[in-house]
């Protein structure tokens, strides 16, 4: 069964229910005026209309979808000129011939009726009488058009943005799992070298992790549960390498799990903390993670350690595809809705972010 939304989508794609739409509209627009402009009845004032109405439609007709976009806007402005005084014309006696072959009989009771000779001769009456009367609505039509027409590009642009958004949060995805599985291996390249008895178990986190950024992070939002759960991975994954040798706390306090996240926003400020904290200092190396939502406010926060070999500062632009990844992630998912402040020193690195997730 069809949603009352799909119904009038539908409604507003279907070129012949709008233009019906259109001039019925136009009707009781009509009749409303002229009753508030005189006495009448409902009759008289549908009859009125309804024998203009064919000269009024061709008039609106030609002129909108022929005359305007065919030549007008194709500067052919000679045969546009032509084109248009001789519909002026053609219309106005047709409508003129409407009223009084079509609407005065039922009307008026004692009349003289004009000839078609009296009619077409009459130009200026038909000029400043009848071509206002009949093109008022070829107007009211073009001026519908233009407006609808620049809905419709604003609409469109506004759909190409959205499309460019979500190819550049996939592509961004796409950068992580190459980013974060080259990272890995190496991890594991150095443990096969000592024959490490922790590579099969790195091999199995490594798959978990892979099966998730691949897989299940196409969703445009997951829950902050599923979320830790995957920082958690990535921490087990390294401590695994490191070991008692790193100093490492995970600290998060979540009061509803079901609050959602764009999945893969935080991961790459973790992954940045154990690549500039623990890889060239591992034996002295803290790396604490604090992670809190409260009424979805998401507040996140990251000091890594820096060795004494990397003992300048960092420039946060240049540290790294995980950070820049990151802030573009922030600026496509959550608009206004981020503050990321990073404060680099000699010795540490801190990465404050606070997120809206309402």
């Amino acid at each position: 069964m069809k949603s009352n939304k799909s119904i009038i989508d539908e409604i507003i794609r279907n070129r012949t229910i709008n233009h019906l739409l259109f001039w019925v509209s136009l009707l009781f627009i009509f009749i409303t005026i002229a009753k508030s402009s005189g006495p009448g009845s409902l009759n008289t004032y549908a009859i009125i209309y309804l024998s203009m109405l064919p000269a009024q439609i061709m008039a609106a007709y030609i002129l909108n979808y022929y005359q305007i976009p065919k030549l007008l806007l194709k500067k052919r402005y000679l045969l546009f000129f032509l084109s248009l005084i001789f519909c002026v014309f053609i219309f106005s006696a047709l409508g003129r011939m409407g009223i009084v072959y079509v609407a005065e009989p039922f009307v008026r009771e004692d009349f003289v009726q004009e000839s078609l000779r009296e009619i077409l001769s009459d130009t200026k009456y038909l000029f400043s009488i009848y071509f206002p009367s009949v093109y008022i609505y070829a107007f009211i039509m073009f001026i519908v058009k233009m407006i609808k027409n620049r809905f419709e590009v604003k609409h469109q642009i506004e759909i190409l943005k959205k499309e460019k958004a979500t190819n550049e949060l996939k592509f961004l995805k796409a950068q992580i799992q190459p980013h974060f599985l080259f990272n890995t291996l190496n991890n594991l390249y150095a443990l096969t070298l000592i024959k490490s008895d922790l590579a099969p178990e790195i091999v199995l986190k490594l798959s978990a992790l892979l099966d998730f950024i691949l897989y299940q992070s196409d969703e445009p939002t997951i829950s902050i549960n599923r979320e830790i759960k995957l920082i958690q991975g990535f921490i087990d994954l390294e401590s695994l390498r490191y070991g008692d040798k790193l100093d490492l706390v995970f600290e998060h306090h979540v009061d509803n799990s079901n609050t959602k996240i764009a999945p893969l926003v935080l991961l790459p400020i973790i992954e940045n903390a154990f690549k500039h904290g623990s890889s060239g200092n591992p034996d002295s190396a803290k790396i604490y993670i604090k992670l809190s939502v409260v009424s979805n406010a998401l507040n996140f926060e990251v000091y890594n350690s820096k060795p004494k070999i990397h003992a300048h500062a960092i420039d946060p632009n240049k540290s790294g595809i995980g950070t820049v990844n990151l802030k573009r992630q922030l600026e496509l998912n959550y608009p206004e809705k981020n503050q990321l402040e990073v404060k680099d020193s000699l010795d540490s690195y801190l990465v404050k972010l606070y997120l809206d997730l309402k």
